[in-house]
């Protein structure tokens, strides 16, 4: 999970040098072929078959990671690097924040997730802390899809674990979301349009393709294999590797607000995770 955040926060350089000419949709998309190669290549090498039994887990795991990759490039190219790598990594509060909402619904006491939900209350106001300085700059709307971002990618993640359980290979579960997100891309593309080939910002498609597939493989495969707690919990460090990107590359100026802003979140999701798992059954990694 520590080199997928790594690999995650090194792909979000490569998007934000991108979008000085291509849009959201076409990097989606060129992240998305690309990487439909170089996994291809990988499950020739390991031999893995490209049938699965559980195309509707796929199908699901897809539209839900399509999006959450949609919101999270447009929050890239219009915040500043480390704002949008926090906002896509909330994605245990809003676990956090369904086990809340599930309770209410069906009528049982919150009273005993007290602390949970102190957490979760935590983080947004962390979130109002980075968006703060966000809003001067008339970008209040990218924030709101970077936050979206996060709910699309907390499904997203759900439904990776699930697919482990039921024994998919990482490779074609790669795959099949790297084709998903060429499909999507292309989609979009139908609608915000096409811009003239550079070769100059076209450089980085395929770093952001390579990237990406080595990100989602080693994160598909710490969620099928390890504890969801300890998973969860470091994925965390792609915040940190953000952060470091946005002042050493972009010379990104956060106000202090900004940044005690993205450590409550990080603290709180933390929090949030250990109380979570509490309400949730454990799984054979987790009692190993």
């Amino acid at each position: 999970m520590l080199l997928a955040a790594f690999l995650f926060s090194t792909m979000g350089v490569c998007v934000k040098l991108a979008s000085s000419h291509f849009n959201a949709s076409e990097l989606v998309f060129y992240r998305g072929l690309v990487s439909m190669a170089v996994m291809a290549a990988f499950m020739r090498a390991r031999r893995t078959p490209l049938a699965t039994r559980v195309a509707s887990a796929h199908a699901w795991r897809c539209i839900t990671g399509v999006l959450a990759m949609s919101a999270w490039f447009y929050a890239i190219i219009h915040l500043p690097l480390a704002t949008a790598m926090t906002l896509n990594y909330m994605s245990s509060i809003w676990v956090g924040a369904f086990l809340i909402g599930g309770s209410l619904l069906f009528g049982r006491a919150a009273a005993g997730q007290g602390p949970l939900i102190a957490a979760v209350l935590a983080s947004f106001a962390g979130v109002v802390m980075i968006l703060r300085p966000t809003l001067e700059q008339n970008q209040l709307f990218a924030g709101l899809v970077g936050l979206m971002s996060g709910l699309m990618s907390a499904l997203a993640y759900l439904q990776v674990t699930g697919l482990g359980r039921l024994g998919e290979p990482e490779e074609r579960t790669v795959f099949y979301f790297a084709v998903a997100c060429a499909l999507g891309g292309a989609l979009g593309m139908g609608v915000t349009g096409i811009s003239p080939w550079d070769w100059d910002a076209a450089v980085w498609l395929l770093p952001i393709g390579v990237l990406a597939s080595g990100g989602q493989w080693c994160m598909t495969r710490a969620y099928s294999h390890g504890a969801t707690l300890v998973v969860a919990n470091l994925q965390y460090s792609g915040i940190v590797f953000g952060a470091l990107y946005s002042l050493l590359l972009f010379g990104d100026q956060i106000p202090l607000v900004g940044w005690l802003g993205m450590l409550l979140i990080t603290l709180s999701g933390i929090i949030a995770t250990v109380l979570r798992t509490r309400h949730l059954p454990r799984t054979p990694a987790e009692e190993h």
